[in-house]
């Protein structure tokens, strides 16, 4: 029998033969059971030192095969060794070598399911070298074919513009803000419920302006929200999202205005810092509300608050800071926390105002891991659940940069009784899990329901940038030298450990706090080798005439008071902060030969008569005493706010200042785990500690061993201060020292003194001004720069909340404000803060941010955190992730899901697991053997381990993202760019798979942009109740119409003038099939690196998201008569109906195959959007997505109409509509259906 004759070749067989492996088969055949046959393994067992083997044909075992049959394995009887879980991971993401191998190693080792026989180690490396080659020439091929159409499948879902203009849209009262306000365009897209509440606020304030009409538009749908009781018999909340400047403080004024002329006479302000009450009184001073008396809670005595002692307070505002709020009496009493005075002077019944300001600072009731919640997290809790008839009012502009923060907001309505999500733990894992396309939908469900607005300042005239600044030989000297010192100290700590024969608990303790400082050391030299860059630019910037604002994070105060303390308040120089760390770990954790020490690493105590001889320190005798140096692993700077039962707001940390983001296997980590120290002590998950071992204490190490210890600490000692030599100052003081002292420097930061230069002579000098206390100074010294008396300001997190220092019209100094983060906060929370002092309402110009970052790879940690944290912050506060992209720090983001595989692939690589090619090559410029230089200098920063038996292998959290960041802070300059180089290589090419497989996250996408015609055919709605009242949910049905007809084309072509503007046809045929495309140049970019840049429109997909270049084009495609492109544009055109591109091109498509269709380069699609309060209906969305395999993603489009209507909602899979269709039906009040 004669086999079929194939018209054109597929993509396996292309791959076949190009990789050179031809099984005997025609791919024609492809459904044949010889051919199948053919794939299935012998199934002699063969021993092999006590191992089953599993033999099989050379080529059948390896990707591109598993790809091309995926669809005859689904027929489980005649290949019995695919189970159907095993079948169903048959993904396209599977068919990368790394996750390949992850995969089968699992499935083989194990022994596939019904089958006895299992497949050897030894066997793995040759079946992955067959495999790779037939993978990577299939892979080659269809990118080739898919890169040649240029469809990926994003390329007609174009990203959503990031923001809009904003107006109240359902109240028309009140006069424009002063200011231009914008909001994101997803939110833009859904309009708020009808107004249906009447305000008591007199006309004159608002025909006066006092109130805008969007500080007007809050307090009537805060106030119109407070008339809801929830299900559980609570008051509903309200939440202001408003960004600086749109003016939250007089938005609150004039809520508590609001419900002080209803008869609400009493009301409770909860904000960060007690000089917020001038504010306070000052907003409700300027709406006419002056008569409202503030009162501070942290002046009332712990008595009744409308007793006699404290002024007899029956009626105001009690204004209190969250760290007041959780203040406790030590005397006792029935008044003995402020929250027992503020529910007394409440009452039971109390329905008056509850506002939390800066609500933020709530956060982490529900922190990670095993963490306990805050106590400030609790109160504001208890709070709310003491008095729930309270009308309670969030508000701050990153009310939540994660989800997880939202656990406070229990008025809100999104969980809870009568709701989708019966506890907060339901809602947060739904919402994590379908990741930021949900957080999206969360905000646009507030802000439909009328319980959130979020609305920001227009950041028209703001500029920013990233300047990665270049090391100088001599910074880069310094730190290769820091390098080599801290390798030797990992290998002496690790020695000396060993020779003093330490229990476990202690060994943590130690490479905890190793860890810790070595992050920081190296944090410090980051910063440091940025001063000189940072001087030059600030005294450019205020020579051309502008002011400069300065923002840090730390201030390194704690390493000065120990060197003061250690030198006698004598000093010569300014204190090294890196030099402080590294000496004080080496004081304090060195398995130190000290008598009292020893016995205490050893277990035993002093009673045992143990002693040790000669066990003088090496340290000039300036060891502190064994309290001391505990209270140095319990100190408040191993604590965080977050953390620390205090809840203290203001202190500033030194010790982790990148917190639940930090190396897994710091102090902070080690201390969240052990249940039994009620949190004192962490417990981490760092191998290097040995098991606890149930038997008598071992007896001392001997002299020798002593002696030793002793010797290399004191080497270590000597290194060090060699070292410091050369090693950077305090960056705070030398910044201000750099800059002109403080007579010219207005400092507002946390810090109680500082080190000045006074003609050569160094000393420190308290801040504290004879006329000033100290609580006050950070207003006197913004008065300061905002008079002109000081024209740079360097802030730290202790003034980012609440001071503002933009060019105030009222203000003397209107100079443009450049602001300068030299230090990136670690939190959105902080970012944000400080961000928001420079870039106000009623400013005369907006400020330029310039974000300083070093091109030390590691650094680009702290970068990638912050680009983490405001993409969540977005997403979830203004309910777009890309509102905070302009700040241009997003292409820094590597803390991912897609950054965590590239990760795993690196590092696999690394070690050249599994003898497979790696994703990509080693950087082109390294000079030397790349692996084997990474994988020794891994070795050094603890990464890679080296085995007893001698060979090397990966730390059980190699693959842990924070951890990996930190301890390549730890490389030699050169090496760790290069390191860092190849690991956004690999994630560039990971996201590419990602991409084709049609798998990538891109935010919210515009639906029938780019000249896209969308089509609505059909739309069904459905009522719901929510807790708060009755909603929409809406399913559209929509067609998409892409394509560019000939007459279209023909119209665009007679337009054209210039000589390299037509038609083009493709160089190569394929099928007998030319591409054909039009190229027209864009006028508007006449330019660019490599010349002149083209639109590109083709018959079936219309206009191309990517440009072209001349030399692009010429490349691909040969310039052709209008005639000679007719027939190749209509046959396209008139095909890509019904016909993707691979079946067009090839006659065969993989994913049809696989997947049953494939839309690839159809010319009309058809998408089925969810929009409207999909929050109330998410647990049956949720049900019907988790069955269905590949559905993890939740993509958020935004649909323009025809009629030029919006329309955000989530992509539905076809296959699923029917299904979700029915669900909605059976709980819905009312449903409709309608035709277009």
């Amino acid at each position: 029998m004669d086999k079929p004759k194939r018209e054109s070749p597929d993509l396996l067989s292309a791959a076949l033969d190009e990789s050179g492996i031809t099984p005997e088969n025609d791919p024609a055949a492809l459904h044949d059971k010889d051919f199948i046959r053919q794939f299935q393994p012998t199934t002699t067992p063969k021993a092999s030192q006590g191992e089953n083997f599993m033999h099989m044909q050379p080529n059948a075992w390896n990707p591109a095969n598993f790809n091309a049959l995926n669809a005859a394995m689904m027929d489980y009887s005649r290949f019995p060794l695919m189970d159907k879980n095993f079948a169903g991971m048959m993904s396209p993401e599977m068919f990368n070598p790394a996750i390949m191998q992850m995969a089968l190693q699992s499935q083989m080792m194990n022994g596939f399911p019904g089958y006895p026989y299992n497949f050897g180690p030894k066997d793995l490396n040759q079946y992955y070298m067959n495999g790779d080659a037939v993978y990577r020439s299939m892979a080659a091929v269809e990118q080739r074919a898919e890169a040649e159409e240029g469809e990926e499948d994003e390329e007609e879902l174009l990203r959503a513009e990031t923001y809009a203009d904003y107006m109240p849209s359902k109240l028309r009262i009140g006069i424009r803000h002063p200011d231009s306000v914008i909001e994101t365009s997803s939110l833009s897209s859904v309009q708020p419920p009808d107004v249906w509440y009447k305000l008591s606020i007199p006309e004159e304030v608002i025909d006066r302006g006092s109130l805008s009409a969007l500080q007007l538009e809050s307090i009537t749908y805060a106030s119109q929200q407070h008339e809801t009781i929830l299900p559980d018999g609570s008051r509903a909340g309200f939440l202001i999202g408003d960004g600086a400047g749109v003016g939250k403080g007089r938005t609150l004024a004039g809520i508590i205005f609001e419900n002080y002329l209803l008869g609400l006479k009493r009301a409770i302000w909860l904000s960060v810092s007690n000089d917020l009450k001038y504010d306070a009184e000052r907003d409700l001073k300027d709406i006419g509300a002056a008569k409202i008396e503030v009162h501070a809670l942290n002046k009332f005595k712990y008595a009744k608050i409308s007793s006699k002692v404290n002024g007899s307070v029956k009626k105001g505002v009690i204004f209190a800071t969250y760290s007041s709020l959780i203040g406790e009496s030590q005397s006792g009493g029935k008044y003995k926390t402020r929250l027992k005075q503020l529910l007394h002077w409440c009452g039971d019944d109390f329905d008056g105002c509850i506002v939390f300001d800066e609500c933020h600072k709530a956060k982490n009731l529900c922190p990670a891991g095993s963490s306990k919640p805050t106590k400030t997290g609790l109160t504001v809790l208890e709070l709310q659940n003491k008095l729930p008839k309270a009308r309670i009012v969030y508000a701050s502009a990153t009310g939540a940069s994660e989800p997880k923060n939202m656990a406070y907001m229990t008025r809100l309505g999104l969980w809870g009784s009568g709701t989708s999500f019966p506890e907060f733990t339901n809602f947060i894992s739904v919402v994590e899990k379908r990741g930021v396309g949900a957080m999206e939908l969360v905000a646009m469900d507030m802000k439909l329901r009328g319980l959130y607005m979020a609305r920001q300042l227009s950041f028209t005239g703001v500029s920013f940038k990233i300047e990665e600044i270049p090391l100088t030989e001599e910074d880069k000297h310094i730190y290769n030298q820091s390098v080599r010192v801290w390798v030797i100290s990992r290998s002496y700590f690790q020695e000396a450990f060993e020779l003093m024969e330490g229990d476990s608990r202690t060994k943590k303790t130690m490479w905890c706090q190793f860890w810790a400082s070595h992050q920081r050391f190296f944090k410090y030299l980051c910063i440091a080798a940025k001063v000189k860059f940072v001087v030059k630019l600030a005294r450019e910037a205020v020579k051309n005439g502008k002011c400069v604002v300065i923002g840090l994070q730390s201030t390194g105060e704690a390493r000065t008071l120990e060197q003061l303390e250690e030198c006698g308040g004598e000093l010569n120089d300014f204190v090294s902060t890196a030099k402080g760390v590294f000496l004080s770990l080496i004081e304090k954790q060195f398995p130190a030969p000290d008598h009292k020490k020893t016995l205490r690493l050893l277990g035993l105590d002093s009673k045992s008569g143990i002693g040790s001889p000669g066990a003088s320190t090496s340290s000039g005798g300036k060891h502190k005493p064994l309290r001391r140096a505990r209270q140095d692993d319990e100190s408040p700077a191993v604590e965080n706010d977050d953390a620390s039962p205090s809840g203290s707001d203001s202190r500033e940390s030194d010790f982790n200042p990148f917190e639940d983001e930090s190396d897994s296997d710091g102090p902070w980590t080690s201390r969240k785990k052990n249940k039994k120290d009620k949190g004192k002590k962490r417990k981490n998950k760092s191998n290097h500690g040995f098991k606890k071992q149930k038997t008598p204490p071992k007896p001392p190490p001997n002299m020798d061993a002593i002696s030793r210890c002793d010797a290399m600490k004191a080497e270590l000692i000597e290194m060090v201060e060699d070292l410091g030599k050369s090693l950077p100052p305090n960056t705070l003081d030398h910044l201000i020292d750099e800059l002109g002292g403080p007579e010219n420097v207005a400092e507002m930061t946390g810090r109680k003194g500082r080190i000045v230069s006074n003609d050569g002579n160094i000393q420190y000098e308290s801040r504290s001004e004879a006329d000033a206390p100290m609580e006050t100074l950070n207003m006197i010294e913004k008065q300061r720069f905002m008079d002109g008396e000081k024209r740079i300001a360097i802030i730290s997190e202790a003034a980012s909340s609440g001071i503002s220092l933009q060019s105030d019209r009222r203000c003397k100094n209107q100079a443009r404000r450049v602001h300068m983060t030299l230090e990136l906060p670690w939190s959105a929370d902080k970012a944000v803060q400080q961000f928001g002092r420079t870039h106000r309402s009623n400013q005369v110009n907006a400020p330029e941010y310039i974000f300083l970052i070093s091109n030390l790879a590691g650094e680009r940690r702290f970068a990638s955190i912050v680009a983490k944290r405001l993409e969540s912050l977005g997403a979830l506060t203004h309910g777009d992730r890309r509102a905070t992209e302009s700040r241009d720090l997003s292409q820094f983001n590597i803390d991912t899901k897609y950054g965590r595989t590239a990760l795993e692939s690196t590092m696999h690589a690394i070690m050249n697991y599994g003898g497979m090619s790696p994703l990509v090559p080693p950087p082109a410029e390294y000079k030397g053997n790349f692996f084997v230089d990474v994988r020794q200098a891994l070795t050094g920063v603890g990464l890679v381990v080296d085995e007893p038996s001698g060979y090397q292998s990966l730390d059980k959290d190699y693959n842990n993202m924070s951890k990996f960041m930190n301890r390549i802070l730890g490389l030699p300059v050169e090496l760790q760019n290069s390191l860092f180089q190849y690991f956004t290589d690999t994630l560039d090419a990971v996201i590419t798979q990602a991409k084709k497989a049609g798998r990538y996250d891109l935010g919210i996408l515009d639906l029938g942009s780019g000249g896209d015609l969308v089509k609505r055919v059909k739309l069904n709605t459905f009522l719901q109740k929510h807790a708060t009242g009755v909603a929409k949910t809406e399913l559209h049905t929509v067609l998409v119409e892409r394509g560019l007809s000939w007459e279209g084309a023909s119209e665009k072509f007679d337009d054209c003038n210039d000589k390299d503007e037509g038609f083009y046809l493709s160089a190569q045929a394929r099928n007998s099939r030319k591409t054909a495309i039009l190229a027209v140049a864009d006028t508007g970019k006449s330019k660019s690196d490599k010349g002149k840049l083209f639109r590109v429109y083709r018959p079936n997909t219309g206009l191309q998201a990517k440009q072209e270049t001349l030399d692009e084009l010429k490349s691909k495609y040969r310039k052709s008569t209008k005639k000679d492109v007719e027939e190749h544009w209509k046959e396209n055109y008139d095909k890509s109906e019904t016909l993707c591109s691979h079946m067009y091109w090839y006659g065969q498509c993989r994913r049809k195959t696989v997947h049953g269709s494939c839309e690839v380069g159809l010319r009309q699609r058809k998408y089925y959007v969810l929009s409207g309060s999909v929050l109330s209906v998410w647990t049956k969305i949720e049900s019907i997505m988790s069955a269905h395999q590949g559905s993890h993603k939740l993509q958020v489009v935004r649909l323009k109409f025809e009629e030029s209507s919006r329309v955000v909602g989530c992509l539905i899979p076809g296959n699923l509509v029917d299904i979700l269709k029915k669900v909605l039906a059976e709980e819905a009040a009312d449903t409709d259906e309608q035709e277009f």
